[in-house]
């Protein structure tokens, strides 16, 4: 995928690498989904039961999103791809990955905080910090949505779609 050189098809490595980005994009977007639905959920009075709730989606939040750093950090991972054959979009990529160190870290410490709180927690104060946390994860993922998007266009002038079922095409 050199600057010289245009190819109107993705790579077999590149097709896997987005299909594996999809994946990872799919199982955080459902944490996140039941960390708000645990976060929604009525606490006075019963704020044992509502903080179980929201540190086992808050847990299962951590797993994933350690997962898809992780997968982001691997040698064929797009934001790898990207990174050798697109120079100019190497500290972007880096950047990126900071970034989500960074959120990685954040949902730990709060994570350990409310563990460490019992039952004793302001829960309108959760929710305030719970939802800056996933407003930060959806900033960073349209980020890296752009990112990709706008190397990979840049590369091969062709649009990224969603995986057609079965098909194993972008």
């Amino acid at each position: 995928m050199s600057g010289q050189e245009q190819t109107t098809a993705f790579t077999e490595e590149q097709r896997s690498g987005l299909r594996a980005r999809q994946v990872d994009q799919d199982r955080t977007l459902s944490a996140m989904h039941r960390l708000e639905a645990a976060l929604a959920d009525a606490a006075p009075r019963r704020e044992g039961p509502w903080l179980d709730a929201v540190l086992g989606a808050l847990g299962e939040l951590q797993a994933v999103t350690a997962e898809e750093i992780a997968n982001a950090e691997r040698p064929d991972s797009l934001l790898s791809d990207l990174s050798r054959s697109q120079p100019r979009m190497r500290n972007r990529a880096r950047a990126l990955r900071l970034q989500y160190v960074k959120l990685r870290e954040t949902i730990s410490g709060l994570r350990q905080e409310l563990s460490a709180h019992g039952d004793d927690v302001d829960f309108a104060d959760v929710r305030q910090r719970l939802g800056w946390v996933l407003t930060a994860l959806r900033h960073q993922r349209a980020r890296e949505s752009d990112l990709i998007y706008e190397a990979y266009y840049d590369a091969f002038r062709l649009e990224l779609r969603h995986a057609e079922p079965g098909t194993g095409t972008p």
